[in-house]
């Protein structure tokens, strides 16, 4: 399981996901929005579309939401001027980090990006500095809800998955970039929850951290996640289990 995947169990355990910080409709709503700027407002023409509405629905947001912000992203309305930018940068102990952001002011989200490294001891990087260590998979997260956990990895391999990695209760599917919403229609046609599918950046390789340095990368992702133009964090490291549950406490 990589470690952004851990990450994303810990936010879970520590009760930090964007829902309580009051921040996850107005970041499903730039996905959204973002996602209708690049390939057209409907849904059923544009798979990126599809993903991010139905990850907005999962979280409960309102279909008016939802509808205003495809709206926004086909040239309608305040908002509509939100677009992607991506920084890298150093962390801890070296550790390579790329930061997805949506925004409207790039000089704010910059300055509030190189801050958050600042503190940490980290720093923001050149393009390319980083980037060249990751690749864009699709990767689906399953909970087997009682299901056999090696049928489960021998239904996605059979529909075009090319990795599978189990961790706890948890199960990581890496597919293809065109592979993704094939093999998620699959899976649930043979009856599996899938919890999320999205395109994320996978590190080719990883660094194991020592505990001191692990704990402060994983401070450092939680902070920059906590910013308002901030959608995704990616980094190569990997942690102990010890440090994931001295952490998650």
């Amino acid at each position: 399981m990589s470690g952004h995947s851990k990450w994303s169990s810990i936010k879970r355990a520590k009760g930090v996901a964007d829902a309580q910080r009051g921040q996850l409709f107005t970041k499903l709503s730039k996905e959204i929005i973002i996602a209708a700027k690049a390939g057209g407002p409907d849904p059923a023409a544009n798979f990126r579309l599809r993903l991010a509405v139905q990850k907005a629905k999962d979280a409960n947001m309102p279909a008016d939401n939802i509808d205003r912000a495809i709206k926004k992203g086909a040239g309608g309305g305040e908002g509509a001027n939100v677009e992607e930018v991506t920084y890298e940068g150093f962390g801890p102990a070296g550790t390579a980090v790329i930061v997805e952001a949506a925004t409207d002011n790039r000089n704010r989200t910059v300055a509030e990006v190189r801050n958050v490294f600042t503190r940490a001891g980290g720093n923001l990087g050149e393009n390319g500095s980083v980037s060249w260590n990751f690749e864009t998979r699709g990767v689906l997260n399953i909970s087997p809800d009682g299901a056999d956990r090696d049928d489960v990895a021998l239904q996605a391999i059979d529909a075009g998955a090319d990795d599978v990695q189990m961790s706890g209760d948890s199960i990581d599917i890496y597919t293809q970039p065109g592979d993704l919403e094939s093999v998620k229609r699959a899976l649930e046609e043979h009856g599996l929850k899938v919890a999320s599918a999205e395109m994320q950046r996978v590190p080719k390789t990883t660094v194991q951290l020592d505990d001191r340095a692990a704990v402060q990368t994983l401070r450092l992702v939680e902070k920059l996640e906590g910013l308002d133009d901030v959608q995704k964090v990616y980094f190569n490291a990997e942690f102990s289990e010890d440090v994931l549950a001295t952490y998650a406490g």
